[in-house]
């Protein structure tokens, strides 16, 4: 491990922000910006309008103007993404991005400072030109599909759906964007402190990710899958806040934040589809279907994922109505030519089907590649299944036999999920709020976590408190 001097820690954030040098963002870097900010916003479900957008905005430029990118609070494009993934990042030109499910994790102004000014980090740092950078800003990555990457099928499979995620970037990278990013908060009036607050956060939050997995598929993938957590960095954090010379005290609850918060969108948009527990529904497509237990659902923009231990599987749209056409054509958009095995038809729940499985090779070994079509009444869909060589279909039988038409009344009963801000009321205690929280398990869990609580602690009245309820 390298050790990180006291003198060393004071270098890297007592330099005023506006003594540094401010230069341009290339002609270069805003073009390459610009091409990918489209495809970015896209992926991870468009931008977010709510009235707590103008609110990230306004903390994000004033926080990239001091990284000396630019002086200009214009030349920095912030969008608030909607998503239901806890993820930051920025991109060259001038680009940065939070999504409004991590907004929804934070406490205070001064953590959101400290997450965008990190993100810039990394972008003054110019950490993406050690990488291959057209794979930072243009690789699309599906959550927790490491069981079989490298392979032709999976590659290509990981390739055309779920999330857009960012570089994984290394722990003296992640370090280095720790140091900028309280030099900059710092030099933008902001509590140097709140980043290791946020990072305590993060970590509790990716804690209970790992706790929830196969039950609750909006909590993965989280921002530790792209920027590696620990305690460490939290304690490092904490003695980087501290070689600022910003005394220590405790603050004030951010009441004016957190009201802020009061009614932002939380969890899956409702006209994507929802995932509640082991089961996605969409109200649009007017279809259902339940992952093996042990599995989670990604929902992307154009793509459902469902990952686990023995395989995973990704539903999309497809062209026609032809069953057997629309397994050939996703067989030849996956690369693996003619499918050998033959074609097998069934019926779930009133709506037919047809499926083929072929061999193919994954990380040097064989596997089972398997394109299933469901023809619905107004569409096609087909599930792409990659398991185990000789497991075809294997564990997610389950899956595909759950796959069924929703009806009008089901649909229309779907509804999010959104952050409502109370006040504690004397007799208040963590068991009694978390019990509100709009989620069949963890409640008491998910409570603390998202107000950043000690599980123990006693509830003051008139402190204000995060719920997630239905909305």
């Amino acid at each position: 491990m390298r050790f990180v001097t006291a003198a060393a820690m004071l270098a890297l954030v007592a330099t005023p922000a506006a003594a540094q040098q401010t230069r341009s963002i290339s002609a270069s870097d805003k073009a390459q910006g610009a091409q990918a900010n489209p495809e970015l916003v896209q992926q991870y479900g468009g931008r977010y309008i709510g009235p707590q957008a103008a609110f990230v905005e306004r903390v994000g430029k004033r926080v990239a103007v001091q990284s000396g990118l630019s002086n200009a609070q214009g030349d920095f494009t912030v969008t608030t993404l909607n998503s239901p993934v806890e993820n930051a990042f920025a991109i060259p030109g001038g680009y940065v991005y939070v999504t409004r499910q991590l907004l929804a994790l934070m406490n205070s102004e001064a953590e959101l400072a400290s997450v965008l000014g990190h993100e810039v980090g990394h972008v003054a740092a110019r950490h993406s030109r050690s990488r291959n950078t057209a794979s930072t800003i243009g690789s699309i990555l599906a959550a927790g599909a490491g069981l079989l990457t490298g392979s032709n099928v999976a590659t290509q499979l990981v390739g055309t759906g779920a999330q857009l995620v960012t570089l994984k970037y290394g722990r003296d990278q992640e370090y280095q964007a720790d140091g900028l990013g309280i030099r900059y908060m710092t030099a933008a009036g902001y509590d140097p402190y709140a980043s290791a607050d946020m990072l305590a956060s993060l970590a509790a939050s990716s804690n209970l990710a790992a706790r929830t997995a196969g039950k609750d598929a909006n909590a993965t993938p989280t921002w530790a899958s792209t920027h590696p957590n620990s305690a460490d960095r939290v304690r490092r954090a904490a003695d980087l806040a501290k070689a600022t010379g910003r005394p220590e005290v405790t603050p004030a609850q951010d009441t004016a934040f957190l009201r802020m918060l009061d009614g932002l969108p939380y969890g899956d948009d409702p006209k994507e589809g929802v995932v509640d527990g082991q089961t996605f529904r969409h109200p649009g497509l007017k279809l259902k279907f339940t992952a093996p237990s042990g599995y989670a659902i990604a929902n992307g923009s154009d793509a459902v994922t469902v990952v686990g231990q023995g395989g995973q599987a990704e539903m999309r749209l497809a062209q026609g109505s032809d069953l057997g056409q629309a397994i050939t054509q996703r067989f030849g958009q996956l690369g693996t030519g003619t499918p050998t095995g033959q074609l097998q038809n069934g019926t779930a729940n009133g709506i037919p089907y047809a499926y083929v499985t072929t061999r193919a090779a994954a990380n040097n070994r064989a596997v089972d590649a398997t394109v299933v079509a469901y023809r619905f009444p107004s569409a096609t869909y087909t599930f792409t299944l990659v398991t185990p060589a000789g497991a075809g279909i294997g564990p997610f039988q389950p899956l595909l036999a759950s796959v069924a038409p929703l009806s009008t009344a089901e649909a229309n009963g779907i509804r999010g999920k959104k952050i409502s801000i109370v006040t504690v009321k004397a007799g208040d205690t963590i068991d009694s709020l978390s019990a509100r929280m709009a989620f069949p398990d963890y409640k008491r869990e998910r409570f603390v976590t998202l107000n950043g609580l000690d599980p123990e602690q006693a509830l003051t009245p008139g402190r204000l408190v995060k719920l997630v309820v239905n909305g």
